[in-house]
């Protein structure tokens, strides 16, 4: 019987101490707030770009938030080619993450349109669009701005993850076998 009150009055007191620290914590100055969550970045708030890198069939893409706050953007840019179904396929493949694009920093991508120059089943396509998040209407860029006068070959298109730096994206783009598949 003793070892029964003991156990009962050292779980009561335990209830009492915790009630007493609970109080106490309520009474408390608040504690500072959490870093509010972070929100996709306005289509006006970026700027979008694209240019020749100087190697066939691929471009340089780029996303600039002009604001003084953190947001977010898409983890891979949407990339589509004229009228045609479909965008270039991410490399590699991701999830349904977020790229953090800092205030006033920029971000980049590659993308290669064709995965073998001479596929003769490429289409020809008179502008491309690129979008830094899917609900974006994102930005037309035409072949010809893009030194590509007669239409961007396309087929199979695939595009590299945002990128904190040019380099990084080029050497991503490296990695796949032009076709939008991984090299093994």
């Amino acid at each position: 019987m003793l070892v029964r009150t003991v156990l009962a009055a050292s779980a009561a007191a335990l209830l009492v101490s915790a009630s007493a620290a609970s109080a106490q914590a309520r009474d408390a100055a608040p504690a500072a707030a959490p870093a509010a969550a972070l929100e996709p970045c306005a289509e006006n708030a970026l700027t979008v770009r694209a240019t020749p890198s100087g190697q066939d069939n691929v471009l340089r893409l780029s996303v600039t938030n002009h604001t003084r706050h953190t947001c977010l953007v898409d983890r891979v840019p949407l990339v589509t080619y004229g009228d045609l179904d479909g965008a270039a396929v991410p490399f590699p493949l991701s999830g349904d993450a977020a790229y953090t694009l800092g205030a006033g920093k920029t971000a980049h991508a590659a993308v290669r349109s064709l995965s073998a120059s001479g596929d003769r089943d490429a289409r020809s396509v008179g502008y491309v669009v690129v979008a830094a998040n899917p609900e974006h209407h994102g930005t037309k860029f035409s072949a010809v701005s893009l030194s590509e006068p007669g239409g961007l070959r396309v087929w199979e298109p695939v595009t590299t993850l945002w990128q904190p730096t040019r380099a990084l994206a080029d050497e991503v783009l490296a990695e796949s076998d032009g076709g939008g598949v991984l090299k093994v």
